[in-house]
C-alpha cells in the first residue's frame, strides 16, 4: 500500500517538476515515467526501511544519488509527508537531517515539522533544544506553534501556558487551532471549567471558532454536567450552521454517556433526518449510538440508509452494525448480517466473526461457537488474541482450566517474545489460580508461569499468586529464592513472609 501512496503522490509532484523543465529542455514522457518509478521504488525503500535493515535513511538517499539520480526538496518533503503518514516518524525525521546537512534550504514549515518529528521519536526534550537553538528569524507563528502542539500532547500544562503568553505578545495567537490545542490540553489535565473563558476571548479577537472548538466546548459543558449551558451551545451552532452531522453525533454521545436516552435518540433523529450523507462515518456514528440507547429501529434504519448511500459496504461498515446488533442482544439479526457479509467479503476480517463468537459464548451457545471457530481453520483464517482470550475466559468462568489453558498457549504462541498489558488481562490471571489453588494444581501453575515468562509477564505478582498455590497444596519448593532473582524478581516483605513457608 505504501508503494501505491508513494506512486500516487510522487506523480503529482514529478509532474510540476515536469512542466518546469518543458520549458528549457523538453521531457519525454519515458522520462517523466521513468523518473516517477525511480521515486517510488526509492520511497518504498523507505517505507519498508525499519522492518528490514538497520540501515539508515542517508545511506539510501547517499548511494541514490551517487548512483546518478537526483532528488528535489519538494520530493524529500513529499516522502516525509507520506511517511509521517503511515507514522514512521524515525525515517521522517532522518529525510530532514538528511535535507539539511545537504544543503537544502530548510523553511519555517520544515523547522515545525522537525519539531514535531522530534517530539515523536526523542521526547520533548530534544524538540524543545532544537526550537531554542534556531535563528530569530526561525522562531516563527508556526515553530512555536508546533512546539505548543508537542507541550499540550505531552500534558506539560505550565510550559504550554508559558509559551502560549509569549506568542501572545509576539501576535503569533491569531488562528483557531491554537486556541483548540489549549483547550484541548485543558481538557486532558482535567480543567473543563476553563474552556469558556478561553472561547470568550476568541470571540472577543474576532477569531472564529470551528466545529472542534464547539466540541471542545460542548464536552467542557458536559464533564460539568452543565446540560443548559451545553444545549444553549448547540442553538447557535444550529443557527449559523447546517448539516453539521458530527456536532449531533457528538452531542449524542454525551446524551448517552449521561444517561439521558431519550434526549439521545431526539438528537439522532435530529441529524438522520438532515439526509445529507456524504461521509459513511456519519451513518457509522448513527448506527453505533443507536445501538447504546437499544433503539434497533434506529440501527436498521441507518443500516439500510447505508447500503443505499454506499453500495459497496466494506468491513468496517458490517463490523459496526455487528457490534450495534450485539449491544441489542439480537443474535438472529447478527447472524443474518454477519452470512451476508462472509458471502461477499474479499477479504476475511477475523475482528467480525470475533463478535459473533463473543455473543455465542455470552449466551452459552458452546456449539455455534465451536462450529465458527472450526469455519476459521477451514478457510484459513488465523485467530487472533482476541479470539484465544474470548474462549479462555468463556473456559475459566466454566473452570475448566485445561481448555483455558490451551487457549493461553495458543494466544502465547501469537506473542513470542513480545508483551501486551491486556493478554492475559490480571483477572484472567487472577482466575487461573483461583483454579490451581481450587485443585492444589502446583504442575498446572508451574506450567502457567513457564507460558508467563515466555512473554515477558513473569513479575512479583504472578510469583505470589506461584507462592500461595505451593502453601495451598502444601508443598515446598527450596529453589524458589534462586529462582526468583535469576528472573529479576524484587522480592517484597509480604513475598518474604510467603516464601519463609514454601523455601525453608
Amino acid at each position: 500500500m505504501a508503494k501505491n501512496v508513494g506512486r500516487l503522490f510522487l506523480f503529482r509532484s514529478t509532474a510540476v517538476t515536469s512542466s518546469r523543465q518543458l520549458s528549457t529542455a523538453p521531457a519525454t514522457a519515458a522520462t517523466v515515467i521513468k523518473k516517477m518509478n525511480e521515486n517510488s521504488s526509492l520511497f518504498y525503500r523507505l517505507a519498508t526501511l525499519k522492518a528490514t535493515t538497520n540501515t539508515e535513511v542517508s545511506e539510501i538517499l547517499d548511494e541514490y544519488v551517487k548512483n546518478g539520480h537526483t532528488i528535489s526538496r519538494f520530493e524529500i518533503i513529499g516522502f516525509a509527508t507520506q511517511l509521517r503518514k503511515f507514522k514512521h516518524y524515525d525515517q521522517a525525521l532522518q529525510l530532514y537531517e538528511w535535507m539539511d546537512k545537504s544543503k537544502n534550504r530548510m523553511n519555517n514549515a520544515d523547522h515545525a515539522v522537525r519539531i514535531d518529528l522530534l517530539a515523536k521519536t526523542k521526547g520533548i526534550d530534544s524538540a524543545e533544544s532544537y526550537f531554542n537553538k534556531l535563528e530569530k528569524s526561525g522562531k516563527t507563528k508556526k515553530t512555536y506553534g508546533a512546539l505548543l502542539n508537542c507541550y499540550c500532547g505531552e500534558a506539560k500544562l505550565d510550559k504550554a501556558l508559558e509559551l502560549f503568553q509569549e506568542m501572545k505578545k509576539l501576535n503569533f495567537v491569531t488562528g483557531t487551532l491554537t486556541y483548540n490545542n489549549l483547550m484541548s490540553l485543558y481538557m486532558k489535565v482535567g480543567q473543563p471549567e476553563k474552556l469558556p473563558a478561553i472561547v470568550k476571548e476568541m470571540e472577543e479577537k474576532n477569531i472564529t471558532a470551528d466545529g472542534f472548538t464547539h466540541s471542545l466546548l460542548i464536552n467542557s459543558y458536559a464533564a460539568l454536567k452543565d446540560f443548559e449551558s451545553m444545549e444553549a451551545v448547540m442553538k447557535k451552532i444550529e443557527q449559523n450552521t447546517k448539516d453539521d452531522w458530527f456536532m449531533y453525533g457528538n452531542l449524542a454521545t454525551v446524551y448517552v454517556n449521561a444517561g439521558l436516552l431519550d434526549k439521545a435518540n431526539a438528537t439522532l433523529l435530529k441529524m438522520e433526518k438532515q439526509k445529507h450523507f456524504s461521509d459513511p462515518e456519519a451513518l457509522h456514528t448513527l448506527i453505533n449510538l443507536y445501538g447504546r440507547t437499544s433503539n434497533a429501529a434506529g440501527v436498521n434504519r441507518a443500516w439500510e440508509n447505508l447500503k443505499v448511500f454506499f453500495p459497496k459496504t466494506g468491513n468496517r461498515s458490517y463490523l459496526i452494525m455487528l457490534l450495534a446488533l450485539s449491544k441489542l442482544g439480537d443474535v438472529n439479526g447478527l447472524e443474518k448480517i454477519f452470512k451476508e457479509w462472509e458471502s461477499s467479503c474479499s477479504t476475511y476480517d477475523v475482528r467480525l466473526s470475533n463478535v459473533v463468537l463473543e455473543s455465542y459464548l455470552n449466551r452459552n451457545m458452546v456449539r455455534e461457537a465451536e462450529s465458527l471457530y472450526k469455519s476459521l481453520e477451514t478457510r484459513e483464517v488465523e485467530p487472533n488474541l482476541k479470539t484465544c482470550t474470548l474462549f479462555m475466559n468463556f473456559h475459566l468462568k466454566k473452570k475448566q482450566v485445561d481448555l483455558a489453558f490451551e487457549f493461553l498457549e495458543r494466544g502465547v504462541s501469537k506473542l513470542s517474545q513480545t508483551t501486551t498489558k491486556w493478554f492475559p488481562s490480571q483477572e484472567s490471571v487472577s482466575a487461573f489460580f483461583e483454579l490451581f489453588e481450587e485443585g492444589k494444581d502446583v504442575d498446572g501453575a508451574e506450567k502457567f508461569c513457564k507460558s508467563m515468562k515466555k512473554i515477558n509477564r513473569l513479575d512479583g505478582k504472578v510469583y505470589d499468586f506461584l507462592l500461595h498455590t505451593y502453601i495451598t497444596a502444601g508443598k515446598v519448593e527450596p529453589q524458589m529464592r534462586q529462582r526468583m532473582k535469576e528472573d529479576g524478581i524484587e522480592i517484597s516483605t509480604e513475598t518474604e513472609k510467603l516464601l519463609h513457608t514454601v523455601c525453608p
